[in-house]
């Protein structure tokens, strides 16, 4: 499977791509890469979001999953660069509870491009299973705000 790793502020980061699209991104460095026209986009785009040039990805995404997580991850999709949303209201648009929310969001097979660091607990952060866990989140979460702006 091609993939790619590259080195951002959270730590050094792998995408994979299958048939044409974006199947996983992982944190950690993979040796002996190949680098395909799709890679390099992701490469890119990954480069001008921590940068803080860019607020949406444009890239074909191919998460394997059930269809309910698929689903949270479609509905994670919609919330803006910026904004974050709770896992009730993601429960709202996808069905199930607070808590299949959160564990689907903990399956996410391609964490920063699908935005699951954008869905908070109601009265606390909750948790990330990306990186460094919530120091990762914060970070992200950071990253997205407007200048001088408090989480």
């Amino acid at each position: 499977m091609p993939h790619v790793s590259l080195h951002t502020p959270i730590g050094d980061v792998t995408v994979f791509e299958h048939d044409g699209a974006i199947v996983a991104l992982d944190w950690g460095w993979v040796e002996d890469q190949a680098q395909t026209a799709l890679l390099d986009r992701a490469r890119q785009q990954l480069d001008a979001y921590f940068d803080g040039a860019l607020r949406t990805f444009d890239l074909p995404l191919a998460p394997v999953g059930t269809p309910y997580r698929r689903a949270v991850w479609d509905a994670l999709c919609t919330i803006p660069y910026g904004e974050t949303r709770t896992y009730i209201d993601i429960a709202r648009i996808a069905g199930g509870s607070p808590r299949s929310v959160g564990q689907a969001n903990g399956r996410n097979p391609i964490p920063l491009i699908i935005p699951c660091h954008r869905v908070v607990a109601t009265g606390h952060l909750g948790g990330y299973s990306g990186g460094e866990g919530l120091p990762t989140k914060r970070w992200l979460l950071a990253l997205e705000q407007p200048e001088g702006a408090l989480l």
